[in-house]
């Protein structure tokens, strides 16, 4: 398990007693009391060294007071410690394997990553996702230019696989009929077969050999292409059981932080930014909180594994939760989907 590590700094009683807690809040869902710890079985502390602890953890940032209540919460900083350091991951039972094992019959790639998605979300009851196997970069069959108004040209841009994209670039200027005929030729003529990262390197080689009016309607056609391709790539993720986090009280409680959650699978392309950060790392990756650096997401852990096609990692599955999640029953259902899929995939082959 990865991610953004705490130093130790507690000491063992400190450590049994946030152990305690936050197992006891996972379960229950509300703040503890030091009343309710020193009644926890194999804990022969008092209630006076408790209430001093908790508030020696409160201070170090490991809890938190809410408002309405006596008892204390973890924080993100406490839940990264707890797993970093407290928690025992069991692994699942042969017979749970083998049943997950059943669900993985090789298949085609898409369908596989979206049995991994349904797989993730149906047992843990949160959001599921997979990130798809990047394709390489989408090269340019076509581009043409269309006038649409006096400062407003339609970017059509057909690529080697047959996708089409369509873009309105607002210009600082009117294009006549002939001049848009002429700058479609020139890109396809010139640039037909490269990506846009190619064709930028080489309209700026090309600068000379144009009008400078004419090299500004080349950059906002280059600019719209990347932005459309970017886009193109950020929908390359299956996510399933996102309506499960409805279900979660410590998110549905705050509708306007939920709204923006949504809005966030909608929009795709952030998520990937922190789903891609695993295909470069080993194992199971964990962001708890803001240490996901999304706004959206500060009240939610991302647990993340990559898969593999014939020993080279392709892409990764995860899950999305509230932080308060069974932390050492999530870890190996990701960890196995990822071992699975990968299984899956190169003997799909």
């Amino acid at each position: 398990m990865e991610g953004p590590k705490e130093p130790p700094s507690l000491d063992p009683r400190a450590q049994i007693l946030l152990k305690t807690l936050i197992e006891r809040y996972i379960h229950e869902g509300q703040p503890v009391g030091s009343r309710a710890l020193s009644k926890a079985p194999g804990l022969e502390v008092s209630p006076a060294t408790i209430r001093n602890v908790m508030a020696d953890l409160e201070e170090a940032g490991f809890v938190a007071s809410p408002h309405t209540s006596a008892g204390r919460v973890p924080t993100a900083r406490g839940y990264r410690f707890f797993v970093d350091s407290l928690l025992t991951v069991l692994p699942l039972e042969h017979a749970q394997v083998r049943e997950l094992e059943s669900r993985f019959v090789p298949d085609q790639p898409q369908r596989l990553i979206s049995a991994a998605s349904n797989l993730l979300s149906g047992l843990t009851r949160f959001a599921g996702v997979v990130v798809a196997p990047r394709n390489e970069k989408s090269r340019i069959r076509q581009i043409e230019f269309v006038g649409l108004s006096e400062r407003r040209v339609l970017l059509i841009i057909v690529t080697s696989s047959g996708d089409v994209q369509n873009r309105i670039l607002f210009t600082d200027r009117a294009y006549s009929a002939g001049e848009l005929t002429r700058a479609t030729n020139f890109l396809n003529e010139n640039f037909a077969g490269h990506d846009f990262d190619e064709i930028r390197v080489r309209v700026a080689d090309e600068m000379s050999r144009l009008r400078a009016d004419m090299s500004d309607l080349m950059a906002a056609a280059i600019d719209a292409g990347e932005a459309a391709m970017a886009e193109k790539d950020s929908s390359a993720y299956v996510i399933s059981g996102e309506r499960n986090l409805l279900e979660v009280d410590e998110l549905s409680s705050n509708m306007d932080r939920l709204r923006e959650l949504f809005r966030l699978f909608e929009n795709r392309t952030g998520l990937l930014q922190l789903l891609d950060l695993s295909r470069n790392a080993q194992g199971v990756q964990l962001y708890i909180g803001n240490e996901t650096g999304i706004a959206s997401l500060d009240e939610c852990t991302v647990i993340t594994a990559p898969y593999k096609v014939n020993g080279q990692v392709v892409g990764s599955v995860g899950v999305i939760g509230p932080t308060r999640m069974a932390y050492e029953r999530v870890i190996p259902i990701v960890d196995i989907t990822a071992r699975l899929l990968s299984s899956a995939l190169t003997a799909a082959e």
